[in-house]
């Protein structure tokens, strides 16, 4: 017997208005419980609703669906852009969800998806629902990481190289002198990123002769005013870093604060250098020095793999790869150095 949007509504205890809604993405005038409560009930009963049926005659909905972890964060925005042209050109529209890094929500836009039979699905993963992810790709669904690789998991993925990003930070901070150098990043927590980029200043300062000084490592919890917090006590010490390496462009803000409320002065007093290029970072005072990840290209060349899946014939995809492009340090005045790009 066919299932009808009744079934689920009597069996989730809500109205049929409830699920229609929450069919349609419009979340925001239920609470979490009863979104999860619906979706499971949907997923239960394998419902489909009529106008995605007629929809699907074809088996191509030419929609594709992207889930970021920090739609705030404008390292998104960029990637977000090469995504959308990517699409636009060939033929394809995007639905985009933000999981703010949360395992409920991200499970949340999962079912979203296959509930409206979307062609694939692009996703920087929380990495705290391996199963889901697993249940994805055990049934050939088209999907690509994007900037996390999933251990343990043989999916398409499009990163960047975080080690050698962070080396070129480092060896960029002790050409000029620097050897007292922190570096602040969030609980790893699995992230490839995190912990890459942590692997390769500790590879740098190898490298180069120096002993790691894990007084200067600051492990923090992913939190507003966390870095802010840390780096206000590193520079209360007599002995202080000569140099720190943000790892994360919203993290920067925050060490650029903590600088100021002690009174320091950049790059005289401390260096400084962030990771990711924005918009603004040419123009704070001093300019900043960044490793720029090629977020654009990130985006359009995961947009344009994924697409490339879900027109191909299901016995002949290829073996998942990862694909790792190459940053870029853009060097200005908050080391001390001249200002050129560096490949």
């Amino acid at each position: 017997m066919k299932v009808t949007i009744n079934d689920v509504a009597k069996k989730a205890n809500v109205s049929k208005a409830t699920v229609s809604r929450i069919i349609n993405g419009n979340y925001e005038r239920n609470t979490d419980e009863t979104i999860n409560r619906v979706l499971k009930v949907i997923e239960e009963l394998d419902y489909r609703p009529n106008a995605l049926a007629r929809s699907l005659k074809l088996t191509k909905t030419n929609v594709i669906g992207i889930v970021l972890s920090n739609l705030q964060n404008p390292f998104w925005t960029k990637v977000l852009d090469g995504v959308e042209d990517t699409c636009q050109s060939l033929g394809y529209n995007l639905m985009i969800f933000n999981s703010k890094d949360k395992a409920e929500l991200e499970k949340e836009h999962f079912r979203a998806f296959d509930i409206r039979q979307l062609d694939g699905m692009l996703v920087n993963p929380t990495l705290k629902n391996f199963d889901l992810y697993k249940k994805f790709v055990m049934k050939d669904y088209p999907f690509v990481a994007i900037n996390r690789k999933i251990s343990g998991l043989n999916v398409n993925t499009i990163t960047s190289n975080n080690i050698k990003g962070a080396e070129m930070a480092i060896n960029h901070l002790l050409a000029i002198g620097r050897r007292k150098i922190a570096i602040i990043l969030y609980e790893t927590e699995g992230i490839s990123p995190r912990f890459e980029r942590l692997e390769g200043y500790q590879k740098a300062m190898r490298d180069n002769g120096l002993e790691i000084d894990n007084s200067l490592i600051k492990i923090i919890p992913d939190r507003k005013g966390e870095a802010r917090k840390a780096v206000q006590s590193m520079l209360a010490v007599a002995k202080r870093p000569d140099a720190i390496f943000s790892t994360n462009n919203l993290m920067t803000l925050e060490v650029l604060e903590a600088i100021k409320k002690m009174n320091l002065t950049i790059p005289e007093d401390i260096a400084l250098i962030g990771y990711d290029e924005t918009v603004w970072s040419e123009h704070l005072n001093p300019p900043l020095t960044t490793v720029k990840q090629p977020a654009y290209e990130m985006g359009g060349i995961a947009a344009k793999r994924l697409i490339e899946l879900i027109n191909i014939d299901k016995g002949e995809i290829p073996t998942p790869e990862i694909i790792t492009l190459e940053p870029l340090l853009i060097v200005r005045e908050s080391c001390g150095g001249i200002k050129k790009e560096e490949s």
